[in-house]
């Protein structure tokens, strides 16, 4: 089976067993994800003036992160369970697996953003908030800038595979924080890029309107494409993509109406990626290492956790609280470096880690029971697992995170 093969076999015996390489694969990773999302809060404190002008920004900024989060932490965590299960073989042809992964997740990435886009805009209507941009200016600011991030996420993904079956590394425990990482440096500023095509009046119609019918054929092609692994993950995928990202729009009205609060004190905004990043990490790591010792076999999916299962929530407790210090930490030193405002270090620290708990007990909860009911209902946990993780944390970390800031006294 050669490299693959040996991956397959090192792995195997750090699911079954309590290997420390785990758990320090995972802080490593989750690490460099919070440190990385500096760059993200940076670039989202410092555009303030971008998200008074546009109205609504705000709402596209969770769906954003998350939708990346969702289309390739999945993708990272089928590679990983096709190199455990020794099927990894690395071409770009559409009949492969690899290649049909790699194809859905573009075709994925584009059209829920389209879709995220139309959203936005009723999500907008519904819960009154106005003014906000125009639909055009909604699909280009979130095609665009999902089109920009995702070639670069693809990338890193796709090495991180290849180095885990070159190194022998548990792709389970580092794909989802080395995703959102690079989603996070990638997808804000991408994001921001894309809001400035938003601003010219005769370009905007255009473009909106190429996307959204280059969009609406990729999809369609894709549901009845002769591939059978593409079409399936497509037509999986799509539905609870959309659910997913419909959550991370509620999850930005939660942010949008407390809008004042992070412009008091811009130093909240340059958290707020890590935060949401972090929270949905957790689930990531907890999620794709559940899907991966179900697919083999090794825990037995029962309407409570315990042995092995039991065992991976408590990593992800013991990983979460010096995960969110760091967070906060890495966020005031941000605001410090950008001159940003800040109630200062204890508040800001007390923040993450309080709200951070919060996030973390909704984590194990939603990752365990929507992985384990994904099984029962023969549906592929690698594809439902991450995505109603993420995005549910995504809403339940945008509420703790608020509920924190009461509760520190800062807003």
């Amino acid at each position: 089976m050669g490299r693959s093969g040996n991956a397959s076999t090192r792995t195997r015996s750090a699911l079954i067993g309590g290997d420390p390489r785990a758990y320090r694969d995972s802080l490593v990773a989750l690490a460099i994800a919070a440190l990385t999302s500096l760059v993200a809060g940076v670039t989202l404190a410092a555009t303030t003036d971008t998200l008074e002008e546009l109205p609504g920004l705000l709402l596209l900024v969770p769906a954003s992160l998350a939708g990346k989060g969702n289309v390739f932490g999945t993708l990272g965590s089928r590679l990983g369970t096709s190199i455990h299960a020794g099927t990894f073989r690395l071409s770009g042809r559409l009949d492969s697996v690899v290649g049909s992964n790699v194809a859905a997740a573009m075709l994925l990435s584009l059209s829920l953003a389209v879709v995220v886009a139309l959203l936005a805009k009723v999500v907008a209507i519904v819960f009154s908030i106005s003014p906000t941009m125009s639909v055009a200016d909604f699909i280009v600011v979130s095609a665009i800038g999902s089109l920009m991030a995702s070639v670069v996420i693809l990338v890193i993904t796709l090495l991180l595979a290849g180095g885990s079956v070159r190194y022998g590394w548990d792709l389970d425990n580092v794909v989802s924080p080395l995703v959102t990482a690079t989603s996070d440096v990638a997808s804000l500023p991408a994001l921001i890029l894309a809001a400035r095509l938003a601003r010219v009046d005769v370009v905007t119609p255009v473009v909106a309107t190429g996307l959204l019918v280059i969009a609406a054929v990729g999809l369609g092609w894709s549901l009845f494409a002769r591939f059978e692994v593409l079409r399936g993950i497509v037509r999986e995928s799509m539905p609870i993509l959309v659910f997913a990202g419909l959550v991370d729009l509620v999850a930005g009205v939660t942010i949008e109406k407390r809008l004042e609060s992070f412009l008091e004190f811009p130093v909240l905004l340059v958290l707020l990626p890590g935060f949401l990043g972090t929270a949905g990490a957790l689930g990531g790591v907890l999620s794709s290492r559940l899907a991966t010792k179900l697919h083999l076999g090794l825990i037995d999916p029962g309407p409570l956790p315990r042995g092995s299962g039991g065992a991976e929530i408590v990593r992800i407790f013991s990983l979460s609280v010096p995960i969110f210090v760091l967070a906060g930490v890495v966020a005031e030193f941000g605001g410090s470096l950008t001159d940003q405002a800040s109630p200062g270090l204890t508040q800001v620290v007390s923040i993450a880690v309080l709200g951070g708990l919060l996030a973390t007990s909704c984590v194990v909860f939603v990752a365990y029971y929507a992985t384990i009911t994904a099984v029962r209902f023969g549906l592929d946990p690698d594809t439902y697992g991450i995505p109603l993780v993420t995005s549910t944390l995504d809403f339940v970390g945008a509420f703790a995170l608020i509920l924190a800031i009461v509760a520190v006294g800062v807003a």
